[in-house]
């Protein structure tokens, strides 16, 4: 016979589990209500529009937050690869711009991991500040090489359809930034769940020392999480500009704080070792239409970022409960 506690142990793990689908449930329903101009097929157009660029860095934080880190690099990497592709359209043409762009995001991601590796920063608090200090470095590189000017994609004189297609294109009923998305999260839900990689990643996030003494060599581990995060910030960063058409030097602000949110409301471990890429679908779900919703709603912006920043300090209270 079921006890007590068994039924309240089955009812936390439910209550858990499905928070953050009710929480959108909730917040979809009140809106709609209040402003029945969300439901409407223009507004669903531009929130799935919205969900492209945030998602790809969402997913690549995802990695990083499971393997015991943090990149607050994501921004500046954004930012730069954004100018640097295209600067390079008129050079090289669309085709090498968008190569040299998602070069450029890979080989950021690894040179954060190769100053944490040969500084000794193997802590969660040590990455942080590192990474942010790249951010800098990254954004100053964007302001040089654009010369604080913001670029237009269709000023080019080569042709820019390829932008266009991930910009504003579409296979059937699905737009390709969505498309693009889809075939991320199959990839590296594959990558996490299973490659080797992938375990490794999870132990290393979850008790470095122990996977070390199991024989894991956690630097390549270091190297794959930001490695991905880089790429996928690249990824996110050309789906940026392809839909608004413009690559500002400040492009990427804001985008490592709404990751770092969709990511741990998304149930991801702060501390590391326990997440899902599915979960962060959900999270990031969550932050683009609350953003959506205050919008219509006339909420101002310098609330929305109170709102914001304490959704993120309740959902890590409730992570640290958990773990306790």
């Amino acid at each position: 016979m079921t006890s007590k506690y068994e039924f309240k142990k089955i009812f936390e793990s439910i209550f858990k589990e499905y928070l953050i689908l009710g929480a959108i449930a909730v917040l979809v329903l009140v809106t709609s209500v209040v402003q029945p101009a969300f439901l409407s097929v223009g507004n669903l157009s531009n929130v799935i529009r919205q969900f492209g660029p945030l998602i790809m860095v969402a997913l690549g934080m995802t990695f990083v937050i499971i393997g015991g880190f943090i990149d607050l690099s994501v921004a500046g990497i954004i930012s730069l690869v954004a100018v640097v592709t295209v600067h390079f359209i008129d050079i090289a043409g669309q085709g090498p711009a968008l190569l040299i762009g998602l070069g450029i995001g890979l080989a950021c991601g690894i040179l954060n991991s190769a100053l944490l590796l040969t500084s000794g920063a193997l802590t969660q608090a040590e990455a942080l500040f590192i990474t942010y200090g790249m951010s800098l470095v990254y954004g100053a590189l964007a302001l040089i090489i654009s010369g604080g000017s913001t670029k237009h994609i269709f000023w080019s004189e080569n042709n820019t359809n390829l932008f266009e297609i991930i910009g504003s294109g579409s296979v059937g009923f699905f737009s390709t930034s969505f498309l693009i998305f889809l075939i991320c999260l199959m990839v590296l839900y594959l990558l996490q769940n299973y490659t080797y990689a992938g375990r490794v990643m999870r132990l290393t996030g979850g008790n470095k020392t122990a996977a070390e003494l199991c024989g894991i060599n956690i630097n390549r581990s270091i190297i794959f999480i930001y490695a991905i995060s880089g790429l996928m910030s690249a990824i996110g960063s050309i789906v940026l500009i392809s839909r608004v058409t413009t690559a500002s030097p400040v492009i990427g602000t804001g985008y490592e704080t709404n990751a770092i949110l969709a990511v741990v409301v998304g149930g991801t471990t702060l501390s590391g070792g326990k997440g899902s890429v599915m979960r962060t679908v959900l999270g990031t779900m969550l932050v683009i239409l609350l953003s959506n919703c205050m919008n219509l709603l006339g909420v101002s912006v310098y609330l929305q970022y109170v709102l914001k920043g304490a959704i993120l300090v309740i959902a890590i209270w409730m992570d640290n409960r958990k773990q306790s």
